[in-house]
């Protein structure tokens, strides 16, 4: 059996259609992009949409649990929220009120 690969990745792209989804994880460049760098892919993980589903629930449930351990609020800038196009109310939905 061959070794399970241990990345790491900053970046992320997430593919979906009528029969499962694709997430395709990369890691940016050292260099500007302006200069011509692209991302370099380190892998890609199929699912089916209810795996997806269960795993997103999965994964929201025990950062909220490590929040609440540790006291610590894992903060994402207003900036990051602006590029990726989430509205602050989509965010608030999803993750609640501020403490």
């Amino acid at each position: 059996m061959s070794e399970t690969p241990d990345v790491y990745t900053d970046a992320v792209s997430l593919n979906i259609g009528p029969f499962g989804c694709m997430l395709n994880f990369a890691l940016s460049p050292a260099v500007s992009p302006a200069a011509g760098a692209v991302a370099q892919p380190v892998a890609t993980v199929r699912m089916s949409l209810e795996h997806l589903k269960i795993v997103a629930f999965l994964i929201r449930r025990q950062l909220r649990e490590y929040e609440r351990q540790s006291g610590v609020e894992v903060a994402i800038p207003a900036d990051v929220l602006n590029q990726l196009r989430i509205g602050r109310e989509d965010w608030e939905e999803c993750w609640g009120a501020r403490r």
